[in-house]
């Protein structure tokens, strides 16, 4: 049996006080399983909030949306991995598609900050994805590989086994389209061989996840998917009450 990863992305919603309120429903609620895991991504203000929700859970655990790749200095507005790890956060999404087709974010830009997680201690979820003319003209396999590689750019083989991958198609994220479960085990197996691929047989163990208008109607499919080994949810983590159904899926 495969051990799942279901995450949470809140991007900016839920303040402190939503956040606490959220985590003492869901805690109260949801008894740990043995096979999977569930990851919190709060607003960075939130982020205390939810670390100390958790506490000593082993089976939740909370990550940043977004890391400099400088230890520190004159970036205002900005956090380092290292003071996100001092906060409590043990992982980091790095290059979602909002980072990269909102505010500008370079594949160079999420090799340097896969590199700073890396360094800091903290577990970077690479996300990778393509556009909808990128799908319709055929490149998605290409895309994706391309992005996956840029990404941990300069890393040794070792390193590979250690991080995270969330495949989120752009053209699902937030519309309500989905990709079909043979679209996503097309996805995921490329990715998984690229990964064998960039560190070794081990590698091909890291969870890759899906995210896209994932809801509790839908996760049940594509987590029956082989290669499809938990998901990244945007909306559908807001309700703590759906985020329960689709965690217990």
């Amino acid at each position: 049996m495969k051990s799942l990863v279901f995450a949470a992305n809140w991007k900016m919603n839920q303040a402190p006080a939503d956040a606490a309120l959220f985590m003492r429903t869901f805690v109260g609620q949801y008894a740990r399983q043995t096979d999977r895991r569930v990851l919190f991504f709060p607003p960075a203000l939130s982020l205390h909030s939810v670390v100390e929700a958790i506490h000593d859970r082993a089976d939740l655990q909370a990550g940043v949306q977004n890391i400099h790749w400088e230890d520190s200095g004159a970036f205002t507005g900005e956090i380092s991995a290292g003071l996100a790890r001092g906060a409590g956060a043990r992982f980091v999404l790095i290059g979602h598609s909002e980072r990269r087709h909102l505010f500008g974010e370079t594949e160079a830009d999420t090799a340097k900050k896969v590199a700073a997680a890396l360094k800091a201690g903290l577990t970077p979820v690479i996300c990778v994805g393509e556009t909808l003319p990128e799908r319709e003209a055929g490149e998605t396999l290409r895309v994706i590989r391309r992005q996956l590689r840029a990404a941990l750019e300069g890393q040794e083989a070792g390193v590979v086994a250690g991080v995270l991958i969330a495949y989120e198609p752009v053209w699902a994220i937030g519309t309500g389209r989905t990709a079909t479960p043979q679209d996503a085990a097309e996805a995921h197996a490329a990715l998984k061989t690229e990964l064998r691929a960039l560190g070794g047989e081990r590698s091909g163990a890291v969870p890759v996840l899906y995210g896209g208008s994932v809801n509790r109607a839908n996760v049940a499919g594509l987590l029956a998917v082989e290669d499809v080994d938990g998901v990244l949810v945007g909306g559908a983590s807001l309700d703590a009450e759906q985020w329960l159904a689709i965690v217990r899926s």
